[in-house]
């Protein structure tokens, strides 16, 4: 009889795990989007601590088990019908543990599932945050106003320019040509050669003097012996 209470028990905590994943179980109600954090976080507590629940009942089971079969070697020889009940018990209580692990996996299934289906909202969220903000900067901005301002910024850069240009003119120079400086400068150069070539003092040659006669090139080696013996005296 406590056998059959404790089966019924899990059939029931089942039936609404399946009620709770199916969003069927009485008094669910769908939560708005800015609440499915918190709610996701609290989702998962609860599963949690139904993990740690359906664990302690395992464990439970379990000794449960070993008190049936250490029953049931005691009653084998002197009791084969007790004994006979104790190795029922004993299934009936594997087949609930059996339960309790689908139930435990189910449960670690949807922890994961809403772990990564959080960090996927917490995501999709960032981005719209994201969208929602480019849409309100770029509300008051157009291509043409960017175009408008860009050529304004160019304008000015050439008036700056020009200013600069103007400043850096000295003044009381414009009516001056440049051709008009270069003949300056010409004339400047050749006067400084004139002087030049008149300070050079060139050496004076006697209207008299006699002009040697350049000495013939000897030709072969007996020419060049002769020559050598004539200035030698010989």
């Amino acid at each position: 009889h406590l056998v059959g209470l404790g089966g019924l028990r899990v059939d029931i905590f089942l039936g609404k795990l399946r009620l709770v994943e199916e969003g069927r179980l009485p008094g669910i109600v769908e939560t708005k989007d800015e609440d499915a954090g918190l709610n996701a976080t609290t989702s998962i507590n609860n599963l949690r601590e139904t993990l740690q629940m359906l664990e302690k009942r395992e464990d439970h089971l379990e000794g449960r088990i070993q008190g049936e079969l250490k029953e049931a070697r005691k009653n084998a020889a002197i009791n084969k019908r007790a004994a006979i009940m104790n190795l029922k018990r004993k299934k009936a209580y594997e087949d609930q543990i059996k339960q309790l692990g689908g139930a435990r996996m189910t449960l670690e299934t949807q922890i994961l599932a809403i772990e990564a289906s959080s960090t996927h909202f917490a995501a999709l969220s960032a981005m719209q945050e994201g969208a929602r903000t480019m849409k309100s900067l770029n509300r008051n901005m157009d291509v043409d106003d960017v175009e408008d301002v860009m050529e304004d910024i160019r304008e000015q850069i050439e008036v700056s320019r020009e200013v600069g240009d103007a400043i850096s003119t000295p003044l009381g120079l414009d009516d001056v040509s440049e051709s008009e400086y270069e003949e300056e400068l010409e004339a400047l150069m050749n006067a400084d050669l004139q002087e030049q070539f008149q300070d050079v003092a060139l050496p004076s040659v006697p209207a008299n003097a006699p002009v040697a006669a350049p000495a013939a090139a000897p030709q072969t080696e007996d020419d060049e012996f002769a020559a050598l013996g004539m200035e030698m005296g010989f």
